[in-house]
């Protein structure tokens, strides 16, 4: 079943509340090439509108040269791979690199500072600057880390990806602009089916800015993943005629983050 989470922000984060927008969010652009190339191809032949960028891993530098003029976030990545700060503490790492399980433990401070260092290697790679930010595996869960984000979220004037109401609520207490709505997950099934995107473009609010979060691609070639031929499935879901047949029979064009500043 669809994930379908949220409810119209308040005026202080969207400053048109009734209007109805639709994003649909490409995670993981940089994580590896074979996904890259599948998200790219989403983008540029299919409905995906929007993706967002791993900066530290060792396929980034490549899919910024790859990506450059299209709408792209930040993929916050507090779980695997090197820090970008330099002064990010070492006893918050394990053999100098990130550890999933410790981020609950990093200070809000460190959260902030390593997100301003991921968006300004982003904008140096690519030559743009970020749409807005998410965070792989959803570790803004954990209290502190959506704190430390909205700090350099906020200064940065982006928005950020709310995946519940507790979280949407808690971004707009502090002046940081989120969805109203979000519909997503990855799993041991493919989520993203034609059928799937067909039923959960029916049943969308009337009102407010809704993230599909998704994770098109190709299978992975450089590490094995628990979602990979899931990957392609997703991949062949937004290329298919019957997505865009989809998207008009609900008068939406998929947009980017820019939905959620202009005006402000």
């Amino acid at each position: 079943m669809a994930l379908l989470r949220g409810a119209p922000p308040s005026l202080s984060a969207r400053p048109s509340l009734s209007a109805r927008a639709l994003i649909i969010n490409a995670d993981d652009l940089g994580y590896e090439p074979a996904i890259t190339r599948g998200i790219l191809r989403a983008m540029r032949e299919g409905v995906v509108s929007s993706a967002t960028f791993m900066v530290n891993t060792p396929y980034s530098e490549e899919a910024a040269r790859q990506a450059g003029g299209l709408s792209i976030g930040l993929h916050l990545n507090l779980a695997r791979g090197s820090p970008v700060w330099p002064g990010f503490p070492r006893n918050f790492l394990v053999d100098g690199a990130f550890s999933e399980p410790l981020a609950p433990t990093l200070p809000v401070e460190v959260v902030e500072a390593e997100t301003r260092a991921q968006l300004e290697r982003l904008s140096a790679l690519l030559g743009q600057l970020a749409t807005h930010v998410d965070v792989h595996r959803h570790l803004h869960q954990h209290s502190n880390v959506l704190t430390g984000v909205a700090r350099a979220a906020r200064a940065a004037g982006l928005p950020v990806r709310s995946i519940h109401e507790a979280m949407r609520r808690e971004l707009q207490a502090q002046g940081v602009a989120t969805n109203a709505h979000f519909v997503g997950e990855s799993g041991a099934e493919a989520y993203w089916t034609l059928e799937r995107f067909e039923a959960v473009l029916a049943a969308l609010p009337p009102t407010g800015v809704t993230e599909l979060m998704c994770h098109p691609g190709y299978r992975p070639e450089m590490f094995k993943g628990s979602y990979a031929a899931q990957r392609e499935v997703e991949l062949d879901t937004f290329l298919h005629a019957r997505a865009r047949e989809a998207l008009a029979r609900a008068g939406l064009t998929p947009t980017g983050f820019g939905a959620l500043t202009a005006g402000r």
